[in-house]
């Protein structure tokens, strides 16, 4: 994680008249994907994008008529689409198992006929929590969880840019964001387990790969990281509620105290697909925090946690105050 100064762009803010305040639609005739919006940090990004004007397709695999392996009913890809629209945007919903090349080439296919284009694609696809063994030896964990775990964090992410980045790249300032968990500085030690780490470490290195291959083209690879996500499926794991998530913080002050609401760096997405000079992060990995401080955007309650910074500071032997990361 790097430092720089604060910028003062207004990408992304709102702007006052006398009738209100009014959201500008920066990404007004763009085209997103975001693959794996059905939940979390994807839902939020999309219906983000939706209300800086852009037109988002929504894929993932759970639908009103059917339901991923996650067995989460309630989250809907076609229900990410409302959010969209009702955003500002235009929302569609578009059933994808990303794991499938076929079905990703329809989906491609698809937006070229509507549009001819695709200005950012985001690869958020994951659903590997459940297989998560924590601090588990790589040989004492089950080679098929491990594998299916790099399916779905790394195998999708690649069957999706390669099929997807042709349209995009075919007009110059398309973006490709690669959500993963950490960034290069906070995952050099490692993380959780060995597939685990490998999952979320290789869409790093993908944006930084990537991004030396989209530079020539006037196009844009970052990697961004959410800190602690209070998702859906988060929430429910720990019995908690939107409304009732500082009573984690007694029991982990760290995690519940700094956590974020997907609402944080899907502002933070935002602005960087809007942000003109967005070419300068090429290659780098973000964090929300960096994203917020640089963006000038805040959580729904007005904070800008930072766990990835505390993380760091006490790391390096310092004794950081968690109001100072908030």
């Amino acid at each position: 994680m790097t430092t720089s100064k604060p910028t003062s762009k207004p990408t992304g803010k709102t702007t006052s008249s006398t009738h209100g305040t009014t959201p500008t639609r920066p990404l007004t005739g763009k085209v997103a994907l975001v693959a794996g919006a059905t939940r979390g940090a994807g839902r939020a990004i999309a219906v983000q994008l939706g209300a800086a004007g852009a037109v988002v397709y929504a894929t993932g695999r759970t639908t009103r008529e059917r339901v991923s392996e996650l067995g989460r009913a309630t989250e809907t890809i076609e229900e990410t689409a409302e959010l969209v629209t009702a955003a500002g945007g235009r929302g569609v919903a578009v059933p994808t198992d990303h794991l499938v090349p076929e079905q990703v080439r329809a989906l491609v296919d698809r937006i070229e006929r509507d549009h001819g284009r695709l200005d950012v694609l985001v690869n958020d696809v994951w659903g590997g929590n459940p297989l998560l063994d924590f601090d588990t030896r790589m040989w004492d964990v089950d080679l098929a969880r491990g594998l299916r775990m790099i399916d779905l964090g790394v195998r999708t992410h690649i069957v999706t840019s390669s099929i997807a980045l042709p349209l995009l790249v075919r007009r110059p300032g398309g973006l490709l964001i690669e959500v993963t968990d950490g960034t290069a500085e906070t995952n050099r030690e490692p993380r959780e387990n060995f597939y685990y780490d490998l999952a979320k470490n290789a869409p790093i290195r993908m944006a930084y790969t990537l991004g030396e291959e989209l530079r020539p083209l006037g196009c844009t690879a970052v990697a961004v990281t959410p800190g602690f996500l209070r998702s859906e499926e988060m929430l429910d794991g720990f019995g908690l509620t939107e409304e009732t998530w500082r009573d984690g913080i007694g029991e982990q002050p760290l995690h519940w105290g700094l956590s974020e609401s997907p609402l944080y760096v899907a502002r933070g997405v935002a602005a960087l697909a809007a942000d003109p000079d967005r070419a300068r992060w090429n290659g780098r990995s973000l964090d929300s925090g960096r994203l917020a401080r640089e963006y000038g955007v805040t959580d729904a309650d007005g904070s800008r946690p930072d766990v990835w910074g505390f993380m760091i500071a006490e790391r390096a032997g310092r004794a950081p105050r968690l109001d100072d990361y908030r």
